[in-house]
């Protein structure tokens, strides 16, 4: 359903994976023109190369500890794009993502509309009946810091 928030998290998706990938290098590549390591003592700020798998491997594993979390610590539903027009975040993804846009009247109440649900191929017609939600809930982007 939210296939247009996914059209633009996709691409930095792939510029976020390229500093990993590029240090990956298939069994059967020819290796003349890849990258070499650096050279001098080892260190910290030492570059390997290695396949993504064990560059995976090589991520530390730990416990979260989800002590001080707090919702209130991340601004939710701010007041949108134009704050003067009373639409918040979630109600501006749900006017991105319709597929037959809704009437939209003052304090932004959205009236009709239709929006497709690509994982089921359902259609809706109630925003109500819509959820927003993030990718990464915000309890686990807290824990991973």
């Amino acid at each position: 359903m939210i296939i247009n928030l996914m059209r633009r998290a996709l691409p930095a998706l792939a510029l976020a994976t390229l500093p990993v990938l590029a240090t990956s290098l298939p069994a059967a590549a020819d290796v003349s023109h890849a990258p070499q390591p650096l050279r001098g003592a080892p260190g910290p700020s030492a570059r390997v190369l290695l396949p993504l798998f064990e560059a995976i491997e090589q991520i530390p594993i730990a416990a979260e500890h989800r002590e001080g979390y707090s919702r209130t610590l991340y601004k939710h539903w701010n007041k949108g794009l134009n704050p003067s027009d009373g639409c918040n975040t979630r109600k501006e993804v749900i006017l991105a993502e319709a597929v037959e846009a809704p009437q939209v009247s003052a304090g932004c109440v959205l009236t009709g509309g239709s929006w497709l649900s690509k994982y089921d191929n359902v259609v809706v017609t109630d925003a109500a009946r819509l959820d927003v939600d993030h990718f990464v809930p915000l309890a686990e982007v807290y824990d991973s810091k």
